[in-house]
């Protein structure tokens, strides 16, 4: 990496510090997160990670490869009269693990506009203000524009986003109406792998998310209901709208959701989605790539304490994206994370993770993946969510035939398993 290149990495960390240092002298809080860590194959190389291709995630223990980070810092600027404004920003960093010093913005892949692909990336996820109880007809609500995580829901074993429009965008969150809570906003993100097939040379096309949700519906004791409505669509030039290769522009997505608290010792998350067309596949945002068509999906997770000493975090999911061109597929995924204490700070965790893709066009065969990794860990403290944690691990995989991801060429492409071990860190912070 030349000086450069340093310069070009520096300036977004760079430019939150020099804006937070230039507000009033109050308290800056500081929050973000991590993983990283080094790891092998059994067969020497570099660690290889194991996706089946075609599945929007994988059971992540034991089998992250990159080194990821999530720097965020934040500041009340204004408070009076119950009226208060918060900015609040993130930076975030990739590299792929394998240098002491490693070159930013290098794409390694097949151009797809996916920044995990990337030798090293550097990216702002979010700078945004919050008004709280600004709007005084609305006491309570928060009034927000600016780039930002916005109310994003994830199964954490397999790092797994089935409901998350985050991005540029504006809206108002927590409007009380007695029975619950009201949340209203227009997000933007754009596709990077739109092309223009007229005579032009290509632009990328903006796409725009109308979110609705209702949050906050006690129907049960310890229970809690979601109600969500996302419509999806291109926001489109002239030039774009006169081209002949343009296939979709909207996408519609309902969401029901249910969060049970009191769950075995801790909770039970179910949601369900039905979506059409643009919004297929994704997790709330609209795509112009996807032939016509609907979607269901089913995602059930959560942890339970089996013992004093036991804890176990689970997933099922089932996806069925059915398109009119046959270019679905149906998704269909289960795991499972046991882990048992052995004092305040060492336990040890036991991943199994399976992943089933059942391709719509005929002649394509079903691919799967079976993982399992065994880890001792450090954390800061017993529970399940204690951070940070250092894990020894070893991870092995089957499959079927040479179809997996892996992120090094460690594996032999005829092979249908892998062995691999290592030692990683993984903290959060607020």
């Amino acid at each position: 990496m030349n000086p450069q290149q340093s310069v070009r990495l520096l300036q977004p960390t760079l430019l939150c510090a020099a804006l937070l240092a230039a507000l009033p002298a109050h308290a800056v809080d500081f929050h973000g997160y991590l993983r990283s860590g080094v790891g092998t194959t059994a067969g020497g190389g570099d660690q290889a990670c194991f996706q089946v291709p075609g599945a929007p995630a994988k059971y992540r223990l034991g089998n992250e490869c990159e080194t990821y980070a999530e720097i965020g810092l934040g500041q009340e600027l204004y408070n009076e009269g119950g009226k208060s404004f918060y900015v609040d920003s993130m930076i975030a960093y990739r590299s792929d693990q394998g240098n002491d010093w490693e070159a930013t913005g290098t794409d390694t892949d097949d151009g797809a506009n996916n920044p995990f692909d990337e030798a090293g990336t550097t990216s702002i996820r979010q700078f945004h203000v919050l008004g709280k109880n600004v709007i005084d007809a609305l006491p309570g609500a928060t009034l927000w524009a600016g780039k930002r995580y916005y109310r994003r829901n994830d199964v954490h074993i397999n790092d797994y986003y089935y409901w998350d429009v985050s991005g540029p965008g504006a809206g108002i969150e927590d409007i009380d109406l007695g029975f619950g809570k009201a949340h209203i906003a227009w997000v933007r993100n754009t596709d990077g792998d739109w092309t223009y097939q007229g005579s032009g040379t290509g632009t990328n096309i903006a796409n725009d998310t109308l979110d609705l949700r209702l949050s906050d519906l006690a129907i049960n004791p310890g229970g809690k209901l979601e109600l969500g409505y996302d419509y999806g669509k291109a926001n489109l030039t002239d030039e774009q709208e006169r081209d002949p290769g343009y296939t979709d522009q909207k996408g519609h997505l309902i969401t029901v959701q249910h969060e049970q608290s009191n769950w075995f010792g801790g909770y039970n998350k179910l949601a369900v989605q039905y979506g059409t067309d643009g919004i297929i596949g994704s997790s709330g945002r609209n795509s112009t790539g996807n032939s016509d068509g609907t979607m269901i999906r089913v995602v059930n997770s959560g942890v339970v304490s089996l013992t004093d000493n036991i804890e176990m975090m689970y997933a099922q999911i089932y996806e069925d994206r059915d398109f009119d061109n046959d270019s679905g597929q149906q998704w269909l995924s289960f795991g499972v994370r046991p882990v048992y204490k052995w004092s305040d700070v060492m336990s040890t965790a036991l991943e199994f993770g399976y992943d089933r893709i059942d391709p719509q066009a005929d002649g394509e065969r079903t691919r799967d993946l079976k993982k399992i990794t065994l880890a001792q860990q450090w954390s800061a403290g017993r529970s399940f969510w204690a951070r940070p944690q250092i894990r020894a691990f070893a991870t092995y995989a089957m499959w079927d035939g040479d179809r997996y991801n892996a992120a090094s060429e460690s594996i032999d492409a005829g092979d249908d398993d892998g062995l691999t071990f290592g030692v990683q860190v993984e903290a959060w912070w607020q």
